[in-house]
């Protein structure tokens, strides 16, 4: 009798319950496994590119030289302390869908898509142009992953739009200063 009862206990367990005790994880899951999974991947693959954007950043913040040093090297700043707080942002949005992020450095070098930063002084007009294209690529890959969790969490979704409004932002004043 005992045994009838623990069934029809687990068969009324939550979804949420069935996937945490079907992924083993501590944290359990408002999603079933496949919104978790796409959702998941989109969130990853977001602090990857995100953790990127602060590395490229800090590097041309270091190496920036020309006669508007001082203005690209604050700028600079300003875009190593948002990659890094979106980046956080992201990373606990997917603890928080029970999903393990890796921000480890052999994860990010393989895994972003931003495109490579040379080494060495670069002048500000060198600086300037590279972060406009690691920016464009950035929102371009957030963008595909805003439109990945339309149907898998609205709540992530909605946090990857407010990073992509404000990366657009940043992406217009970098631009503006090519004109």
């Amino acid at each position: 009798m005992a045994q009838k009862s623990a069934s029809k206990a687990d068969s009324k367990k939550s979804p949420a319950k069935k996937s945490a005790a079907k992924n083993a994880g501590p944290i359990t899951s408002p999603l079933n496994d496949s919104d978790s999974d796409i959702t998941g991947r989109a969130l990853q693959d977001t602090l990857l590119d995100l953790i990127d954007l602060h590395l490229v950043a800090k590097q041309a913040h270091w190496n920036v030289v020309g006669k508007f040093f001082r203005d690209v090297h604050l700028q600079l700043d300003e875009l190593v302390t948002a990659a890094r707080g979106f980046a956080d942002d992201v990373a606990e949005r997917a603890v928080t869908i029970g999903v393990s992020p890796d921000g480890r450095a052999s994860t990010v070098a393989k895994g972003s898509g931003l495109p490579d930063f040379p080494s060495g002084w670069r002048t500000d007009g060198q600086v300037i142009e590279a972060v406009v294209g690691c920016l464009g690529e950035v929102i371009a890959r957030l963008r595909k992953r805003i439109d990945e969790t339309d149907k898998t969490d609205l709540v992530s979704q909605d946090l990857l739009i407010a990073i992509a409004s404000d990366l657009e932002k940043s992406h217009w004043m970098w631009q503006a200063q090519l004109a």
